[in-house]
């Protein structure tokens, strides 16, 4: 019996560690050897990645792949149709497969990530901080920071509460 919800469209790879209270919803996958938190919400489509690293309370939106190399640390949000990636140069003629390839983007404890923002691998995102919608994040952000656009600027500081 498990102690977690899993719609019955969603599939789930062998050697996972699903926390307690974790609810994966429609035609959603989770991959081979992922270890997710406690209290956990995985929205409709959502693929976890083998090997993916998810902490206690991670709420992931509609539409969202986390991919080999990311780790999201307790409470991080991640909005509808947001984009992480783990290759930095990626080309189809020389597949570049396997962990030895990714580089580790790590996504601290709290941080909240907008809808269709992308994330370009190989970074930091520091605690609480709030990345807004469709921004396009290449570097690493403090802890707090509020950050926004194309490429992705700090406009502010924001509190763990997101009253800024």
């Amino acid at each position: 019996m498990t102690n977690y919800f899993a719609h019955e469209t969603a599939v789930i790879d062998d050697n996972c560690k699903i926390g307690e209270g974790t609810k994966i919803w429609h035609f959603s996958h989770v991959m081979s050897n992922c270890v997710m938190g406690a209290n956990c919400n995985l929205g409709q489509n959502v693929v976890i990645s083998p090997d993916v690293i998810l902490g206690d309370n991670v709420k992931i939106q509609n539409n969202v792949s986390v991919y080999e190399g990311v780790e999201l640390e307790d409470y991080v949000f991640c909005g509808p149709s947001m984009v992480f990636t783990n290759i930095m140069y990626p080309r189809c003629k020389y597949p570049q497969r396997g962990s030895k390839f990714y580089q580790k983007t790590l996504v601290k404890e709290g941080a909240s990530i907008g809808a269709n923002a992308t994330i370009v691998c190989g970074i930091t995102i520091g605690k609480s901080a709030f990345i807004g919608a469709g921004a396009v994040v290449a570097n690493d952000i403090p802890d707090y920071a509020l950050v926004v656009g194309n490429p992705a600027k700090q406009v502010g500081w924001i509190c763990e509460c997101d009253i800024n």
